[in-house]
């Protein structure tokens, strides 16, 4: 596997619990699951972790997972994922986080999270984490951990000469201009977006007053997934936008589509951003090959798949 560039994960580690239904049930409404109960490994952290090293990158992961069988098997799947799992502690007493996805016949998922062990992680934890964000390149957290972690490890990437990237999901309550001043790209999804911004995206017009709410509060780079319509990216300092077409497949499971989507595109992208768009395709195109298969991290393609995946379309 070739080394690009080094990566740290600020985030959540989730045991997904997935049940298999035709439909979301109605208020009141009882139904059975079509299949029988499936377990994964997930989490917004977890996966785009996962997404990075596979698709060629050195990780990091920094969070937070119970003293429990689940916590155990995770550093497991760290390690085997080549993935530096020393900061990421295991707490006595405590549960690993859990997420229960409602996986629909057409491939949508609804998802409840019981953030456990995640909410647990303080910015002392971060700060003893520094020697591995020294080492990043790029610093990408969510809002699966709480929000003081998360500023404690910007402000320690931007000491540290490191880009910082929010994925802003899920959306909380809160006022981020100070977390907006220390990050250099936000990768927002179209329902992020309309929460944080209060703009509503219709069309190209409403996308660009998006990325320029965004560049005001000092993003230099905008990227917003758009799902089946593809992904629209503004880049302040190149005075550079436009929006990349998606790669649409039949999709069976789209629960880690966005995070294989973050994790190859910072294991493609330069650090002065001017291959944004390659970048972009090439992630595009890792995202299609998650959604066709079951589960987050079991569904996360290498390297290796993507660019063969790219070579036949282009033969």
């Amino acid at each position: 596997m070739s080394t690009k560039n080094s990566v740290a994960v600020v985030g959540s580690l989730n045991r997904d619990i997935i049940l298999q239904i035709t439909n979301l049930p109605l208020a009141g409404e009882t139904i059975h699951t079509q299949k029988a109960v499936s377990y994964a490994f997930g989490g917004k952290g977890s996966n785009q972790a996962v997404s990075c090293a596979r698709n060629g990158s050195q990780v990091a992961m920094i969070g937070c997972l119970g003293q429990d069988s689940h916590g155990d098997e995770f550093k497991q799947m760290l390690q085997k994922n080549e993935i530096n799992h020393r900061f990421v502690k295991q707490l006595p007493n405590e549960n690993t986080g859990q997420a229960y996805i409602l996986l629909q016949s057409s491939g949508q998922n609804s998802i409840v999270v019981s953030a456990e062990a995640n909410h647990l992680l303080t910015p002392q934890m971060v700060q003893d984490s520094e020697s591995v964000i020294q080492e990043a390149q790029f610093v990408l957290a969510q809002f699966e951990v709480l929000l003081p972690a998360i500023v404690e490890a910007f402000s320690l990437a931007r000491a540290n000469q490191a880009k910082t990237v929010l994925n802003p999901g899920p959306v909380i309550e809160a006022d981020f201009d100070y977390l907006y001043a220390l990050t250099d790209i936000i990768i927002p999804n179209e329902t992020e977006s309309e929460k944080l911004t209060g703009i509503t995206i219709k069309d190209n017009q409403t996308l660009s007053e998006s990325a320029e709410f965004f560049h005001q509060k000092g993003i230099e780079v905008v990227i917003i997934t758009l799902g089946k319509a593809g992904v629209y990216y503004s880049n302040r300092k190149r005075q550079d936008s436009g929006k990349i077409a998606a790669h649409v497949v039949k999709a069976i499971d789209t629960t880690a589509a966005g995070d294989t989507f973050i994790g190859a595109l910072l294991s493609q992208l330069a650090l002065d951003y001017q291959n944004l768009s390659e970048a972009i395709a090439y992630a595009n195109f890792a995202s299609s090959l998650a959604v066709q298969k079951l589960g987050a991290v079991d569904s996360i393609p290498t390297e290796k798949e993507v660019k063969s995946k790219i070579k036949k379309l282009n033969s």
